[in-house]
């Protein structure tokens, strides 16, 4: 069709007039569809999961090939557009849509080619985590998601991707074994440990700064098709008692057990007693992956636990329990959170966990602390750009509010004055993936520590002129500024 001019936000600021002419010439080298406000499709392409950081671009594109993802790249470079990459649209700081840019929304590309024999599955990169764990799960294999199973395969494993199997198998991308990528200069290339290996170092943790990723191949392990998980949980006044005893079982538990400790008020649904609606609980969500004929010895420091409020531990499809919590984090909600890693649970943190909790104004805000110590830990910290080989755990201030709640104006800033309280426990590094869109370059320069300035060079070579930026962005200068 015959598309109108339009003014679109370009990279140096300010606006690019895109003539009619130049659009269709974008249009006729593309097979998937490119819209414009109002056509068919634009609502879905423009949502994005947290509501508080929303914004509306002037076009999306939504590729159905690498050859479209070139085309697009190649002519937001050559006009100096502001671009930005959505996947499953599941980002705390809003960066896959920038207001009046240019989105590639990856959604049309959502394949997942499973190859049982070799435990390789080839994986596009609009998929969520539900596709790819329905597509191995039919083979009893797995590799290392996230836990809610609307989260974007693309923005978990370029952040460096954590879930339920991390202690078994490390980082998301410590599974990763190659990528298909179009980078700033509009080629497709092959990244593994042996091709383009800087590339592929990079993109393990830092990789929405590199290209556009259009095939993920993981490597599966087998897991399931059926695990003992759920949640427990019991009354707040309890809070000492059972925060200690997460500390011992994280401490003790074997691998095949990730267990993630949740300090929340009771949501108003079914499987919770009425009485307990809105009260202060400590909740565990439980997965445990090993042979199920060892639950009982395994479980036991937790069954130790008697009296819960709820308890819905039981055997059940792995993809039940990867969706378990999706119900938790509906798409529209304002959601602000800050988090770190720790290397340990000490009593000062416990007992600043505990006291965070039974102050905190924020109706369906979550205390949590994900259990991650075991396999990530042994690798070198320059293997891959994802680092933090000493976290065990990472602890979140979550906060969740709709648009419309009364007094939400003061919870951001209640959220910051608790991550200041846990900050002196932090091993120094943090998650990129929970970053939120108000954190500074320190904060960046923080996750990858050590392998900060090497990812610097990495963006030199392959984005010298920082095409991708929409991200928690790494420039191609050092920290001093220097080009």
């Amino acid at each position: 069709m015959n598309m109108s001019a339009i003014d679109i936000a370009g990279l140096e600021g300010g606006r690019v007039n895109l003539t009619s002419k130049q659009l269709d010439e974008l249009e006729a080298r593309l097979e998937g569809p490119l819209l414009r406000p109002g056509d068919e499709g634009w609502d879905d392409a423009v949502l994005i999961w947290n509501g508080m950081v929303a914004k509306v671009p002037a076009l999306v594109l939504q590729p159905t090939s690498a050859h479209d993802v070139a085309a697009a790249v190649g002519f937001a470079r050559d006009h100096r557009l502001l671009l930005s990459v959505k996947g499953g649209g599941h980002n705390i700081g809003g960066t896959s849509i920038t207001e009046r840019g240019l989105a590639l929304d990856m959604t049309r590309m959502r394949d997942v080619t499973v190859i049982p024999n070799a435990k390789l599955a080839h994986v596009g990169p609009g998929c969520l985590l539900k596709d790819v764990d329905r597509a191995t799960q039919k083979h009893g294999l797995a590799t290392v998601l996230g836990f809610i199973s609307e989260v974007g395969v693309s923005g978990l494993t370029l952040g460096g991707g954590l879930g339920y199997l991390t202690r078994r198998f490390g980082w998301t991308v410590d599974n990763l074994e190659e990528v298909e990528i179009v980078t700033a200069d509009g080629e497709i290339r092959t990244a593994n440990r042996h091709e383009n290996a800087d590339l592929f170092w990079a993109i393990r943790g830092a990789g929405a700064n590199l290209g556009v990723v259009t095939r993920f191949t993981f490597h599966l392990h087998e897991v399931g098709p059926t695990v003992y998980g759920g949640l427990i949980a019991w009354p707040f006044d309890r809070a000492e008692e059972i925060l200690r005893a997460y500390r011992r079982i994280t401490t003790e538990a074997p691998r095949e057990l990730a267990v993630w400790l949740n300090l929340l008020r009771a949501p108003a649904a079914p499987f919770v007693p009425e009485q307990w609606h809105g009260e202060r609980t400590c909740a565990l969500v439980v997965c445990y992956s090993g042979d199920l004929g060892n639950v009982d010895e395994v479980l036991a420091p937790m069954r130790a636990l008697s009296d819960p409020v709820v308890d819905l531990l039981q055997e059940q499809p792995y993809t039940q329990v990867q969706s378990y919590l999706d119900a938790a984090e509906p798409k529209g909600n304002h959601y602000y959170w800050k988090t770190e890693y720790a290397a340990e649970l000490s009593d000062r943190l416990l007992s600043t966990w505990r006291d965070l909790a039974a102050a905190c104004p924020i109706p369906e805000a979550q205390l949590g602390i994900l259990h991650l110590g075991g396999a990530l830990n042994e690798h070198d910290g320059d293997d891959g750009a994802v680092g933090n080989r000493d976290a065990r755990y990472a602890c979140g201030v979550i906060g969740i509010w709709k648009p419309d709640e009364p007094e939400a104006d003061t919870f951001p800033q209640w959220v910051r004055d608790a991550w200041k309280r846990i900050r002196p426990f932090s091993t120094g590094g943090n998650y990129i993936n929970f970053q939120t869109a108000d954190e500074d370059e320190e904060r960046i320069w923080a996750t990858y520590g050590a392998n900060f300035d090497r990812l610097v060079e990495v963006k030199k070579k392959y984005d010298p002129d920082n095409v991708f930026r929409s991200n928690r962005n790494i420039a191609p200068r050092t920290r001093a500024g220097n080009a």
